[in-house]
C-alpha cells in the first residue's frame, strides 16, 4: 500500500506538469519490452499469451471473453466491475496476483513506481484520448527463431499431445498455476512451437528445456502445442 501511495504521489506530481502526463512514455517503451513475450500493443496487435493492450485504459477486465480465454480470477473481477485505469493498472503491474487472485499472469511485478509510471504512460498512448495511433508500429519483438512455414503449418493431434504431456506435467501445472514455473496452459500454439524450437536451437538458455525440446520431433511439438492450447 505504501508503494502504491508513492505511485499516486508520483502521478500527482506528473499531472501537475501536464494533464496527460503520467510518466515518460519513451522510457516506458523500453520497460514494455519485458511484456512483449506475452502482450502486443500498437498497430496490428493481437492476443497472444495475454490479450492485446490497445485501448486498455478504460477497458473492463476480461472484456475480450469471446475470443480470448481469461483466467477464472480475471473473469470474476470483470463481473465484479474491475475497470483498468491508472490506479488498477498500477496495482496490477506492481503485483498481479495481489490484485487478482487466480490470475494466470506469470509476472513477478515491477516494484519501482517510476518505472510503472513510465510503462503506463507508454500504454496510455495506445488508448483513447489520445486515440490509438494507426501509423504506430507494433512493439512486439520479432520471433525468437524463424521457422519454415511448413513447421508452423503443422496441425497437431491434441490426444497425442496429451500422451506426450506427462513429462511436461511433472513441472508445469495443468491447472495453469505457476508457483515459480511458468504456466504453458492455453498458450497460442504458434507461441508454443516457437518457444520449443528456441530451446531446441539453444537460443533459450534453460538446460533442462533444451534437453526436453531436443528429443521432440516437429510433429510432437505441434501435438503438445495443440494439447496445451485448449487445456482448460
Amino acid at each position: 500500500m505504501q508503494t502504491f501511495g508513492k505511485a499516486l504521489a508520483f502521478a500527482a506530481l506528473a499531472s501537475a506538469a501536464g494533464a496527460e502526463e503520467i510518466g515518460d512514455a519513451e522510457r516506458g517503451a523500453k520497460v514494455f519490452h519485458q511484456c512483449t513475450s506475452c502482450h502486443q500493443i500498437g498497430y496490428g496487435a493481437e492476443h497472444r499469451v495475454g490479450p492485446h493492450l490497445n485501448g486498455v485504459f478504460g477497458r473492463a477486465a476480461a472484456v475480450f471473453a469471446e475470443d480470448y480465454k481469461y483466467s477464472k480470477g480475471l473473469r470474476r473481477e470483470g463481473e465484479n466491475g474491475l475497470v483498468w485505469d491508472f490506479r488498477t493498472l498500477d496495482a496490477y503491474i506492481e503485483n498481479p496476483k495481489a490484485l487478482v487472485s487466480g490470475t494466470r499472469m506469470n509476472f513477478r511485478g515491477i516494484k519501482n513506481p517510476e518505472m510503472r509510471a513510465d510503462l503506463l504512460a507508454y500504454m496510455r498512448s495506445f488508448s483513447a484520448s489520445p486515440a490509438d495511433i494507426p501509423e504506430a508500429q507494433p512493439t512486439g519483438v520479432p520471433r525468437e527463431v524463424e521457422l519454415e512455414p511448413e513447421i508452423l503449418a503443422l496441425v497437431g493431434d491434441p490426444e497425442y499431445g496429451e500422451y506426450l504431456a506427462s513429462e511436461c506435467s511433472t513441472c508445469h501445472q495443468s491447472s495453469g498455476g505457476d508457483d515459480g514455473i511458468p504456466s504453458i496452459t492455453q498458450w497460442p500454439d504458434e507461441d508454443f512451437v516457437v518457444a520449443m524450437h528456441a530451446y531446441k536451437r539453444k537460443i533459450r538458455p534453460h538446460p533442462v528445456m533444451q534437453m526436453m525440446a531436443g528429443r521432440l520431433t516437429d510433429e510432437e511439438i505441434a501435438a503438445l502445442a495443440a494439447y496445451f492450447k485448449n487445456l482448460e
